[in-house]
């Protein structure tokens, strides 16, 4: 598994073209204004059909790409509209990669955002 230990954790909210490779990726997170630097984070993007999920990080010197592919099932995973990311705890990632479910906190945090518009 993934060491992120320490790291903040974003799901990028809304599906990605998974031909992106890593400056695709960065950039979008530029784009969207995710975060105001890159230090000790990981971006989690996910396909059209959220059965695919790459994850940005970035280590001090370069970035790491990783990338996993579900044999059967999907992924958990908001659409974009008014809120573009979430931040996700280091127990929730490891939940989201080995297949627990969250969409009850996906599902939280969308209603909250609509609340606050």
């Amino acid at each position: 598994m993934l060491d992120h230990e320490g790291k903040k954790i974003y799901i990028i909210c809304g599906s990605t073209d998974m031909r992106k490779g890593i400056d695709g990726l960065s950039s979008i997170v530029n784009m969207r204004h995710i975060c105001a630097s890159y230090d000790s984070a990981m971006f989690i993007f996910c396909n059209r059909t959220r059965n695919r999920v790459k994850i940005l990080e970035w280590d001090h010197d370069g970035f790491w790409l990783y990338q996993k592919r579900l044999e059967k099932g999907t992924f958990p995973w908001p659409k974009e509209g008014k809120l573009k990311k979430i931040v996700l705890s280091g127990e929730e990632f490891s939940c989201l990669l080995s297949g627990t479910k969250l969409r009850r906190r996906l599902s939280m945090d969308e209603v909250a955002a609509g609340l606050s518009s």
